[in-house]
């Protein structure tokens, strides 16, 4: 049996020697990629599995007016706790970071399926957010650790494809246990998966890293994760849960932003600060955060609209739109596992501005066929957005990645991936607020056919602007640099 070494803070490398240069599965790596692999399809399934049981548990548990916050307060625990794992990865190591999240989200599955009452249920939740909020960008990060440039684009691709085959077998699992077995299971399943996951990463996953003593940032964690807590809380369930202009909606803004102010302060002054400010000092890094946004937004329009743009407008079932949506998640781990060969030729910045014309081109023709609903039409637009989207979100994480040495890894992945939650939270209330300001001024309503195509035609028009916007925040990153480009034929 072989073991996998991770570069430890003190080497610094993009892998250590032990390391071959086989990428596939039965390399030297390979079981370290199968057991992302399988800790990334926690994350995946449990993303999609949940919707389809949601009547099941509506009628087991009651509390219909709250379920939404089953997804809600998972995607709040998830997005705030991020920043403090990234940067403990970076001071303790990836293994035991990700072994804590493993250990969380297991806590937590077994808790939902044990669940009693919806605000049970929905505490429990957010125990499960936690620890995906450890899960997913240490994944991502230990691959950039174990694997340099050239190679990474190909093992973010196999990573991007459990998202699409989980887009697929987690709705039709969530549908299966609801109609003959029970919605518990559903969260029961997750069990094996995460002994699975957390055996393989203890076994196989080594890293070797150097012992000093650190000073933990107790004061800008809880800062910034009270004020990330009420900013996204906010955005979630303004419009929805309260009136944007309610004492509740305004009090969360004012408050989150008054703490937040407070962090920047602390976080000047701290000797090992939670969320370093120099990541928005530096032009790649704040370039890719700010694409990241734009991804996130860009994503959860159409996942939150398409759906619901093909069953009201063109009377399909849930079925049928859930397809034509899937294509966007075919689209991506396609795109994403190529764009190592495109990067490598013509570098990240330009690989990342031709994912953003597909991306633009695809939300354009999404919102000029909105009011002749076509479920070919949606498919082909959605797969051409995930082609480009898969162009965009990995090359330009590994490209901030590689800029970085190891100690700076998780924090720069971490900020990653929560500019993407962020861009998410923000594009559900403007789109959400942009669909609603329709149906509010029309006479038929969310039950009005030619209604709820204007309101998507609007909604997608929002989109292609906020892919449009991201094509300047790509425009901003800079050139490759030499060192870059070294590592990318390493």
């Amino acid at each position: 049996m072989t073991e996998t070494c991770v570069p430890s803070a003190r080497q610094g490398g993009e892998r250590s020697a032990v390391i071959s240069s086989d990428v596939g599965f039965r390399s030297e790596r390979g079981p370290i990629l199968i057991a992302l692999m399988v800790t990334t399809g926690l994350v995946a399934i449990d993303a999609t599995i949940l919707a389809t049981a949601v009547p099941s548990i509506v009628g087991d548990l009651g509390g219909f007016t709250l379920f939404p916050w089953l997804f809600s307060i998972y995607l709040l625990a998830q997005a705030v706790s991020v920043p403090v794992y990234a940067k403990l990865s970076d001071t303790v190591g990836r293994k035991p970071i990700i072994l804590i999240g493993i250990g969380l989200f297991l806590l937590g599955s077994v808790l939902c399926g044990l669940a009693w009452s919806m605000p049970a249920l929905i505490a429990f939740r957010a125990i499960q957010g936690l620890g995906a909020g450890a899960v997913q960008p240490m994944a991502i990060t230990i691959a950039g650790d174990i694997y340099t440039v050239a190679e990474r684009a190909r093992t973010q691709g196999y990573l991007a494809s459990v998202w699409a085959v989980s887009s697929v077998v987690g709705p039709t699992l969530g549908g299966v246990f609801s109609e003959f077995v029970s919605w518990r299971w559903i969260f029961f399943v997750n069990i094996p998966l995460c002994l699975l996951a957390a055996w393989m990463i203890a076994r196989r996953l080594h890293e070797s890293i150097e012992k000093t003593r650190h000073r933990v940032d107790y004061a800008g964690a809880t800062l910034l994760t009270v004020a990330l807590s009420l900013l996204i809380l906010a955005i979630l369930q303004g419009g929805q849960a309260w009136a944007w202009d309610s004492p509740i909606s305004i009090g969360a803004f004012t408050l989150g932003g008054v703490l937040l102010a407070v962090f920047l302060v602390v976080e000047r002054r701290a000797a090992e600060p939670v969320l370093p400010l120099w990541v928005f000092s530096r032009r790649l890094i704040l370039s890719t955060v700010l694409v990241s946004i734009g991804v996130g937004a860009v994503l959860t329009g159409l996942t939150s609209f398409v759906p619901t743009y093909l069953e009201g407008s063109a009377h399909v079932n849930a079925l049928v739109s859930g397809l034509a949506l899937a294509a966007l998640t075919i689209g991506w781990p396609i795109s994403a596992s190529l764009s190592g060969r495109l990067y490598l030729r013509v570098g990240f910045r330009t690989t990342v501005l031709v994912g953003m014309v597909f991306a633009v081109a695809g939300s354009l023709v999404l919102a000029l066929t909105a009011a002749t609903p076509s479920v070919a039409t949606v498919a082909v637009a959605c797969f051409v957005v995930g082609l480009g989207l898969g162009l965009v979100a990995t090359p330009s994480l590994i490209a901030a990645q590689a800029s970085v040495d190891w100690n700076e890894r998780g924090v720069v992945t971490g900020t990653n991936m929560f500019a993407r939650s962020v861009g998410s939270a923000v594009g559900v209330a403007v789109f959400g607020a942009v669909a609603n300001g329709i149906f509010a001024s029309s006479a038929g309503g969310e039950n009005d056919p030619s209604t709820v195509a204007e309101a998507s035609g609007a909604v997608f028009i929002a989109v292609a602007i906020a892919a449009i916007v991201t094509v300047a925040a790509a425009l901003a990153m800079p050139r490759d640099r030499p060192e870059l480009q070294a590592q990318s034929v390493d």
